[in-house]
């Protein structure tokens, strides 16, 4: 049998967790975000992005020491147990499929800008067919395809933070009777118009738009030198995102008032108008069109290289492990076309209402995976000796306080999910997710772990 096959370099690996963390959470999700919390979203951002930051410390932690497939899966296989592992593996397969569907019915929706006559079926089952195509050739055309979106996406976001900046230099009205200015960060009701209350209410919507940037560990194994290309990766991505989002809401805020902002469309369409560009409707649908291929293609990645993982582990069935002579996990490929061809049957059937649906569990799933990524590298540290911590090459920074500190806030966020009325929902479903793959752990997998985990100890 084939196996993974190390061929992606530090640039793709950087770029994979930059495309998958900024896409339509800041295109189009910011809007929310901001009619929640106003400007205080800003503060909501450096919370989270100071969380995020930590959970990848703890999966690079954990990724240097052991590059594997199957990455935070196996890592919660190892140190929290046969259960967690499946239940965070699975859990993470969840998210990808979930997002997906989401990213290509928004693939739909944005090509129905330009060809309204075509049914929006046509362009989901056409990019499913593509992205699929792709991802079963070699891991690096899928790192030089993922490489360049990214790009198009951060150049986009670039020139609309130097666009906002000379505005906000020039002093140019908005639509001729918005000022522009600094001011307008506290000017329309406060920094915090709507309390608290209203910064607690915006995570749900802040923490989902970050998420995305786990995938670098799944890189582990097809990487090239992952002692030093992860460490560079995981310390370079989180800052940028911070950067890219904080900015970005400042240089919108202080250009156009929080209050003028609808959540009808993108903040990014106001910007470009404000600039005098009059096709900056068809400017942006081409960038979010690359912000939702480029999520579909490294979501059918990290998908795959976790069922590859598993699989390995015995806890996917074993044919998910077959390879392809490029080093390529087709079986899971293709397990993902099939799943996305469901987002196919489901824009046939419900196309204006079918986004909604399947998007709404994305960030249970998302902070159910970040927090067992911190809890396996509690749970590592623990059980090192001295002389191991010491051998660590990227530690986890303010051990043991800031995992402590992440680790809260996860449950917070979660918390705030069960609490806010519109988000409810997705607390139901992920608590129900977790109760039917437990059962499925104890009825199918468990009587085979032994076996499997018996095998390794052989092997090794």
């Amino acid at each position: 049998m084939e196996h993974l096959q190390r061929n992606l370099r530090a640039r793709h690996i950087r770029f994979l967790a930059l495309g998958s963390a900024i896409g339509t959470g800041l295109f189009y999700g910011s809007a929310s975000a901001i009619q929640l919390a106003g400007p205080a979203v800003i503060l909501a951002y450096i919370i989270g992005g100071a969380a995020v930051y930590m959970v990848m410390r703890a999966l690079g932690e954990m990724a240097v020491r052991q590059p594997v497939s199957g990455s935070f899966g196996r890592y919660a296989r190892d140190n929290l147990g046969p259960l967690a592992g499946f239940l965070t593996g699975w859990t993470y397969i969840l998210e990808m499929v979930i997002v997906c569907l989401a990213d290509v019915t928004a693939f739909g929706i944005y090509m129905g800008f330009w060809f309204p006559e075509v049914p929006q079926w046509i362009w989901v089952l056409g990019i499913v067919m593509l992205i699929c195509g792709l991802n079963l050739c070699n891991v690096k055309v899928f790192g030089e395809m993922e490489f360049w979106l990214a790009l198009i996406k951060i150049v986009a976001i670039g020139a609309m933070i130097v666009g906002g900046t000379v505005i906000l230099f020039l002093g140019v009205k908005m639509n001729g009777e918005h000022a522009s200015g600094l001011s307008n960060l506290w000017s329309h009701g406060g920094f915090l118009p709507h309390g608290v209350g209203g910064l607690i209410a915006s995570f749900a919507v802040v923490m989902f738009a970050y998420g995305g940037v786990e995938i670098i560990g799944i890189t582990g194994g097809e990487a090239q030198n992952p002692d030093k290309v992860i460490p560079k990766a995981i310390n370079a991505v989180p800052a940028r995102i911070l950067l890219f989002y904080v900015l970005t809401m400042c240089v919108l805020m202080a250009i156009f008032p929080w209050t003028g902002i609808d959540g009808q469309g993108s903040p990014f369409v106001q910007i470009f108008s404000g600039l005098g560009i009059q096709s900056a409707a068809a400017i942006l649908n081409l960038i979010v069109i690359s912000a939702a291929i480029s999520a579909i293609n490294s979501n059918i990645f990290g998908a795959g290289r976790m069922m590859y993982g598993m699989a390995e582990q015995g806890q996917a069935p074993r044919i998910f492990a077959a390879t392809s002579r490029h080093g390529v996990p087709w079986v899971t490929v293709l397990f993902m076309a099939g799943a996305l061809l469901g987002g196919v049957v489901l824009n046939y059937l419900i196309p204006e209402n079918v986004f909604v649906i399947i998007a709404s569990i994305a960030t249970f799933a998302t902070v159910w995976v970040w927090l067992m990524i911190l809890l396996s590298q509690v749970a590592m540290r623990r059980r090192l000796s001295a002389e191991e911590v010491r051998a660590l090459k990227f530690k986890v920074p303010l051990w043991p306080v800031g995992p402590a500190l992440a680790i809260a806030f996860m449950l917070f966020v979660i918390g705030v999910l069960g609490y806010m009325e519109d988000t409810r929902v997705a607390l139901y479903v992920g608590a129900g997710w977790v109760l039917l793959m437990s059962a499925a752990w104890y009825v199918r997998v468990k009587p085979n772990a032994a076996a499997v985990l018996a095998e390794e100890a052989s092997g090794a």
